[in-house]
């Protein structure tokens, strides 16, 4: 029932949704910026632009008015951009602010037209205007004509700045200098709005000044010209001229058909025309970069011819607009009406599934309706609870698991290396113990690592339950830290790494708790060796700031720090996600809280490696709780202990002792200690090889060891994931594998099995455990090696699921495959199963305990015998089957191999 449900409401959906997707079409949109819509001739822009735009179904305006103000003009033009606009269209309020956002546009390879003004330099698409240096030059070509001697000229000029403004009077003063007795004797600087210049020329009429002639760049200031001297009973004195020529009752053309104006120059809006031009650039057609629109004069003469135009026009574009409308609207009714019918028919099925679903329910709903809420009532809310519960156990908990699992493997491996060392003196009948300089110094190195670990969980408790007080002493602040620069400086050395402390003043003096501070540098500068690859850098550095403070830095060239890590790095249980090795997660905290003991502050910043900053306060007024006292020599000198007691020692030989035809084993630990220890266990009865983690899998593909032991937790794979590796590769799926582990949980041992481990070994360890079970897979190894070499006729039908069974399958198909091939060797079978021939003889002799030769030998006689035995082919027939290129040979092996001649074996 559901399933006939969901299958009818699925093709109800297809039917309504698949007209949508055959009416869509390819839509482009034009962004507009338009100065500004105070005057009708913007309006007339923004009108005609409307307009030609209906005429084009794919294409979509959008306008956007800046309201005279550029900053917003220019804010709008990046939105477009933002936007993503198919054509940019912008009329410039001024030419300079807005050139550098047009470039920016034309950069992002949207074709730019401007209108009306232009702007600085030629970085746009096209330009659609009229010439306004022409309209001013036919301005004073009407004056000329009209004019008689001593003609007075006032120009009125639009909004400085503006291009329009500028080439309307350029064109205006330029035709007027040539003609001597016309004079321009005022200019009046406008807004392009008649109330900006009524002031400047009441005063100018006041004054006496009576001009024969008036030119205002626009129809509206030229309005506000006419309002000056009509107040002045001057109107029928001064010849007025405008531009624009508007259509309309306040428009240009009706100014000077009522005699307010003489005349005016027609000044194109071009809307229409720019969307036209936008319409060709968008059909990837070329289009010229200025495009100058046609004016002309219009006066007493032609002012009825052009009013009459302006009216048909008016009609035209009004009846278009009224057909767009109405073809809008059936298609509005069309789409509506289909969809309606659509849907109707879509609930009518539904309906009607409803209504058999609704009957369904109900019958099913009405028995056991009340037990079901109040049991899924009660589920709900203890689940609920478990959830809630659940969660907040898990934030609480994770943070303290994790820092306990880590803190289990830091006491494990140095307890391991302990025990191990303590276990190899014991059983030393040889009273003389300097061989074992090499387990006295681990003894010693790993107990004062466990001490540390201790005294850092006791910190830690301290800090937690608030009992920690510090005991501050006068210190040379230098002299302290050199101690800690002189104790670190043999671990810089072995790895490497260049350690270097700086000051500029060497007599600062502090109240330090010197314990606390020593642990605050040892756990920072701990942090920076454990990052810092060799031939790294690590620097030391200390300097004043200011009069009251001293900053320390310390500066490594490691991993540095996760960014969105670096505040919680001093959080408890924290380590960032780069940091492959195992910790605490104290030590940073710790540090922390003993700079804060101190009224300090402790930062971390991370580029090109991580940098600690400590600020610590001059004098001790900041510490009087704690009444700080004198200069302590003493503890500076006990301070001046070992810092870094996991330093490897290497100063015995470790070299192999067992050479020829030893076994081979590979240890996998990235604890150098432990792998030394191990080696030097190890070398009276095996090749030993080390790897640190980073190339254990690299490693064994390269050597092909006999057995190898892996430690679980490595830098880059752990040993999980090195183990599955190996055992999943052709190469190295016959090779035992012992895991070691601080991590004893049953868990861990089936992720080992998993993996494909063959023993599973738990720190710490005893060391004759680790033997036996080194002895445990080998002779496994051996037995299953015999059985392989005692049953190789029977491979085929054995039905283990393993790498090596599989192995031996491919191995035995590949030669029974060619076995009377007398030319067929072991570079052609190596080839086969894609692997080179030294690792195919390794493979073979791993698994078989023979060649690759004795084995390809081998099975040609097992299938010899079997002729021999089943069919009645003589012996020279046989030999050559089964590759041989010579009887006599073929019976010389056969002999060997068996006992008897393959004649006597026959009969």
């Amino acid at each position: 029932m559901k399933f006939i449900i969901k299958l009818l409401l699925i093709l109800i959906f297809c039917g309504l949704t698949s007209c949508s997707t055959n009416d869509k079409r390819e839509s482009y949109l034009i962004g507009f910026s338009q100065a500004m819509t105070t005057d009708n001739w913007r309006k007339e822009m923004n009108k005609s632009m409307l307009v030609e735009t209906s005429m084009h179904p794919d294409l979509k305006l959008e306008v956007k008015d800046a309201k005279n103000d550029v900053q917003r003009q220019i804010e709008q033009i990046d939105e477009f951009i933002s936007k993503g606009v198919d054509v940019l269209i912008v009329s410039p309020i001024q030419s300079v602010p807005i050139t550098p956002v047009i470039e920016k546009a034309m950069d992002s390879g949207i074709p730019t037209i401007i209108i009306d003004r232009k702007i600085e330099g030629r970085n746009f698409t096209a330009y659609i205007g009229a010439n306004s240096t022409e309209i001013g030059r036919n301005a004073a070509k009407y004056i000329i004509s009209h004019a008689q001697d001593s003609t007075k000229v006032i120009e009125i000029t639009g909004l400085q700045g503006s291009s329009p403004a500028y080439d309307r009077s350029a064109g205006f003063r330029q035709t007027l200098d040539s003609i001597a007795s016309i004079k321009i004797s005022h200019t009046i600087n406008g807004d392009w709005e008649k109330a900006s210049i009524k002031k400047t020329l009441n005063k100018l009429l006041l004054s006496g000044l009576t001009p024969d002639y008036i030119f205002a760049h626009n129809d509206r200031m030229a309005l506000g010209a006419w309002e000056v001297a009509k107040s002045k009973n001057l109107q029928d004195r001064i010849k007025i001229i405008g531009v624009d020529g508007l259509f309309g009752p306040s428009g240009g053309i009706q100014l000077v058909k009522d005699k307010v104006l003489d005349a005016t120059v027609l000044y194109p809006s071009g809307g229409a025309e720019a969307i036209k031009l936008a319409s060709l650039l968008l059909q990837g057609k070329n289009v010229n970069k200025n495009n100058i629109l046609n004016t002309v004069i219009i006066d007493s003469v032609n002012v009825d011819i052009m009013q009459n135009q302006f009216n048909k026009m008016n009609e035209q574009q009004n009846d278009i607009e009224q057909q767009q409308r109405v073809i809008e609207e059936q298609v509005a009714t069309y789409k509506s009406q289909r969809n309606l019918v659509k849907m109707m028919i879509g609930l009518l099925i539904l309906l009607l599934i409803l209504i058999v679903w609704a009957v369904y329910l109900v019958i099913k709903l009405k028995k056991s309706k009340k037990g079901l809420e109040s049991k899924n009532q009660k589920i709900l809310d203890q689940r609920n609870k478990i959830e809630e519960f659940a969660e907040k156990l898990k934030i609480s908990n994770e943070g303290k698991i994790n820092f306990f699992t880590a803190l289990s493997h830091e006491f494990k491996t140095p307890l391991t290396l302990i025990t191990t060392s303590i276990e190899s003196i014991s059983e030393s009948t040889n009273q003389n113990l300097k061989g074992f300089n090499y387990e006295t110094k681990l003894i010693i190195n790993n107990s004062r690592r466990l001490l540390r670990l201790i005294n850092e969980l006791l910190d830690f408790r301290k800090l937690e339950s608030g009992s920690f007080r510090i005991k501050p002493v006068k210190t040379n602040i230098y002299n302290f830290l050199q101690n800690i620069y002189t104790d670190f400086n043999p671990e810089a050395i072995k790895k490497s790494i260049t350690l270097q402390l700086h000051s500029h003043d060497k007599d600062v003096e502090l109240f330090i708790d010197q314990d606390m501070m020593d642990k605050v540098f040892f756990n920072i500068l701990s942090n920076s060796f454990k990052f810092t690859p060799r031939n790294g850098q690590i620097l030391l550095t200390m300097e004043d700031v200011a009069e009251d403070f001293v900053l320390i830095k310390v500066k490594d060239s490691g991993t540095g720090i996760p960014k969105n890590e670096l505040k919680k790095i001093f959080d408890p249980f924290i380590q960032a996600s780069n940091n492959n090795k195992s910790s605490s997660g104290l030590g940073l905290y710790i540090t922390r809280q003993f700079v804060e003991l101190h009224k300090g502050k402790i930062s971390v910043s991370s580029h090109q490696g991580a940098e600690f900053s400590v600020l610590l306060p001059k004098g001790k007024e900041h510490l009087k709780e704690y009444n700080p006292g004198g200069v302590s020599s003493e503890m500076l000198s006990q301070n001046s202990n070992v810092h870094f007691q996991e330093t490897v020692l290497e100063n015995e030989s470790l070299s192999q002792l067992k050479h020829g035809n030893a076994e081979k084993m590979l240890i996998i630990e990235d604890n150098p200690d432990l792998s030394h220890l191990l080696k030097k266990k190890f070398r009276a009865d095996y090749l030993v090889y080390l790897s640190d983690g980073t190339d254990g899998i690299e490693k064994a593909l390269e050597i092909i060891p006999d057995v190898i032991i892996c430690d679980i937790n490595l830098p880059e794979k752990n040993g999980f994931e090195i183990c599955a590796a190996l055992k999943n590769d052709l190469r190295t799926s016959h090779i035992p594998t012992i895991i070691l582990t601080a991590l004893s949980t049953g868990e861990s041992e089936i992720k080992a099995m998993k993996a494909g481990a063959d023993s599973f070994v738990t720190k710490p360890f005893n060391l004759s455990i680790l033997k036996e079970s080194l002895r445990a897979v080998l002779y496994n190894r051996e037995k299953l090696r015999y059985y392989y070499t005692n049953r190789i006729d029977k491979v085929e039908d054995e039905k283990f699921d393993n790498s090596e069974q599989q192995f031996l399958r491919d191995l035995n198909r590949i030669i029974d495959k060619n076995i009377e091939n007398a030319e067929f060797n072991v570079e052609y079978l190596a080839a086969q199963l894609n692997i080179s021939r030294v690792q195919l003889y390794r493979k073979v002799k791993g698994i078989l305990g023979i060649t690759i030769s004795e084995y390809i030998n081998s099975q040609r006689l097992s299938k010899a015998k079997q002729l021999l035995q089943d069919s009645d082919l003589n012996i020279s027939e046989i030999a050559y089957m089964v590759g041989y290129s010579s009887p006599g040979y073929f019976s010389t092996s056969f002999k060997n191999k068996y006992g008897f001649s393959p004649k006597q074996f026959k009969s």
